[in-house]
């Protein structure tokens, strides 16, 4: 439950606006980061790093159900059990993503994956 709150959460907050796929491939590169020794190693381990998602330090609430979408909410969750249970994964082997709306330091030292709606994804070289 816990699992799937962090990872539901995640979601909502960093791809609502998304398409299904744009959601669940967010989900995947917080997935493969659980995977990887480089990040803790439990999703809300991964979701609350420091400043790794920016909905973790935006100074707004970081409770989905405070905001007046209940349809992005639920399907949030829906994406993160299918995520959990290894269900509708995209392929990607993405550990970073970013919007379009900005250009962070790191992306010269990663490898671009592709891009879904309006986020990059990216995985090391």
């Amino acid at each position: 439950m816990i699992l799937t709150l962090c990872l539901a959460t995640a979601i909502f907050f960093e791809a609502r606006d998304q398409s299904v796929d744009g959601q669940m491939a967010v989900a995947e590169v917080i997935m493969n980061r659980v995977a990887d020794p480089q990040w803790p190693d439990t999703i809300c381990g991964v979701v609350n790093q420091t400043r790794q998602f920016s909905f973790t330090h935006d100074g707004l609430s970081d409770n989905p159900t405070k905001y007046i979408e209940p349809n992005a909410w639920k399907l949030a969750q829906l994406i993160a059990d299918d995520a959990l249970a290894g269900l509708n994964l995209i392929g990607l082997t993405s550990t970073h993503y970013h919007t379009t709306a900005v250009h962070p330091y790191w992306v010269h030292s990663l490898e671009l994956d592709g891009k879904i709606g309006d986020h990059l994804f990216y995985s090391k070289k």
